[in-house]
């Protein structure tokens, strides 16, 4: 069955050559033209992956995105302009997992959609009958990848595809240093072009969520101008 993807922006000149790009590549496309719409349309008939524009009436893709992360887990990407970036960092922050800047080469967001929908189908394979890929435990930190489950000290912690292949990517080798590229490189695959700030901004909301089971969680850490690591148990 080919994915199906809902694109909401106000601009109805990009959801027609957006939606057009994504059905030839194969996709099924839903198109909406305000945030309040969309949710509607999401609740009765659920998505794979959702493309949301950052300025839209009624409800914008802020709030439409806090709404959706609430009842769903689908990986998001957000459309910004370039003089967005507060819109685009508070979008990282509330849960989205990519953003791109327009005007954008409408290849390179086929080529984040699939990385997205990829990451969500590994992390789902275990439910539909595959064998499960493995379980990575560090100390306290519980990571299920075939379930894409993460639970710290037993509670689970609600993150988005790409957190959680940044956290396994920290995890899988305690103390040792990963530089941005090679992080971006873990969430995003070597073929796409991502500002290091989107990292930082994806570790922040990482450390939020897992301080809001446990306001001590400290086991990733920032190294100024070389990157990150997660500690030694």
């Amino acid at each position: 069955m080919p994915h199906t993807i809902a694109l909401v922006d106000d601009d109805r000149n990009i959801l027609t050559s957006i939606a057009m790009t994504l059905e030839a590549e194969g996709f099924q496309v839903r198109t909406y033209t305000d945030g309040e719409s969309a949710l509607h349309g999401l609740a009765s008939r659920p998505v794979d992956l959702a493309i949301l524009d950052v300025k839209m009436p009624r409800m914008d893709g802020m709030e439409l995105l806090s709404r959706i992360r609430r009842q769903w887990a689908i990986p998001v990407i957000f459309l910004t302009s370039k003089d967005e970036e507060v819109d685009e960092l508070m979008g990282l922050r509330l849960g989205a997992d990519d953003y791109i800047t327009k005007p954008f080469s409408q290849r390179l967001l086929i080529e984040r959609v699939r990385a997205l929908l990829r990451r969500t189908e590994l992390a789902r394979s275990e439910g539909a009958g595959a064998p499960p890929t493995g379980v990575l435990t560090r100390g306290d930190l519980v990571l299920d990848e075939g379930r894409h489950l993460c639970t710290w000290k037993g509670k689970p912690v609600p993150l988005t595809v790409t957190e959680f292949l940044l956290v396994k990517s920290l995890a899988a080798r305690p103390g040792m240093v990963k530089s941005r590229d090679q992080l971006i490189d873990s969430g995003y695959g070597e073929t796409i072009d991502v500002d290091d700030r989107t990292i930082d901004s994806h570790v922040k909301r990482i450390r939020k969520k897992f301080k809001g089971i446990d306001p001590d969680f400290a086991q990733i850490e920032t190294l100024y101008g070389i990157g990150y690591r997660y500690r030694d148990a």
